[in-house]
């Protein structure tokens, strides 16, 4: 959503991650908004997990539609645990690599430990084949979200989370039917979100010595010419219940970014 006020570049501190010289393929998702009414979804994040060949994995946040908190996991026949599940057995062929979303940013240590993923800063620069890419969710970008930013201030303090966590299970899950139902209407009363600010990237871009911005969060998959040698590089959500679906994965190898679309399997006939 809009909101007037001010936009103000500000550039974060980088995380930085050097890719070992072994990895030729890397693959990057993100806003995958995974929950248990959306099985089409589910399965085609499975059937992907079980069988890409890349070295490794970034997942760019919001990988679940909403995240309650580590113990979830524990909760008999939960759709955390079956997605935990998920990303354990995947992170024994290959590193998993997850970094906040808007949506999970409450996924925890316990999370990262059981599912045995790495967690990621945000934003980090990869260091790739000798090129340096900025990966981030992409929220911290959308200035024009003053409202949202401000949110987003308070609800990664140690504070609010923890008296989010102290409350019972069954209550957050609650809390997270009331997101969802919010969301869902805000989508449907077409609504304009901002969009990622153009000279914060170009700023971010600069300070960390990268040419590439790679992020999710905006639901708009596109490639942007920033500068003559600078660029944005926007992940896809994924909808594979959609018509045609929606789940891509960006590959990056030697040869550059490439974008992977959703398997044959799972568009509809």
């Amino acid at each position: 959503m809009n909101h007037s006020g001010p936009a103000v570049t500000t550039v974060p501190r980088f995380e930085e991650l050097a890719a070992p010289s072994h990895w030729r393929t890397v693959e990057f998702i993100s806003d995958l908004h995974l929950q248990a009414s959306e099985p089409a979804t589910v399965a085609a994040w499975q059937h992907y997990l079980a069988t890409t060949e890349a070295d490794a994995l970034f997942i760019l946040g919001d990988l679940f539609e909403v995240w309650v908190g580590d113990d979830a996991i524990a909760e008999t026949g939960s759709f955390e645990a079956e997605g935990c599940a998920a990303l354990r057995a995947a992170a024994q062929r290959l590193p998993v690599y997850f970094m906040h979303g808007n949506r999970d940013f409450l996924a925890g240590p316990a999370f990262l430990a059981q599912c045995g993923i790495t967690g990621l800063a945000d934003p980090t620069v990869l260091t790739f084949a000798g090129q340096r890419f900025v990966l981030s969710h992409g929220d911290l970008l959308c200035l024009d979200d003053v409202e949202y930013q401000r949110f987003r201030l308070q609800a990664r303090s140690a504070e609010w989370q923890q008296q989010f966590l102290a409350q019972p299970l069954a209550t957050r899950r609650a809390q997270a039917r009331g997101i969802r139902q919010e969301s869902e209407a805000r989508k449907q009363s077409g609504v304009t979100y901002a969009d990622v600010d153009g000279p914060a990237a170009i700023a971010w871009l600069q300070a960390a010595q990268a040419n590439t911005l790679v992020h999710g969060h905006t639901h708009r998959p596109a490639d942007h010419q920033l500068a003559s040698n600078l660029q944005r590089v926007v992940l896809s959500d994924w909808d594979a219940a959609a018509f045609p679906p929606r789940a891509e994965i960006l590959r990056l190898s030697r040869a550059g970014l490439e974008r992977q679309p959703l398997a044959p399997k799972y568009e509809r006939s």
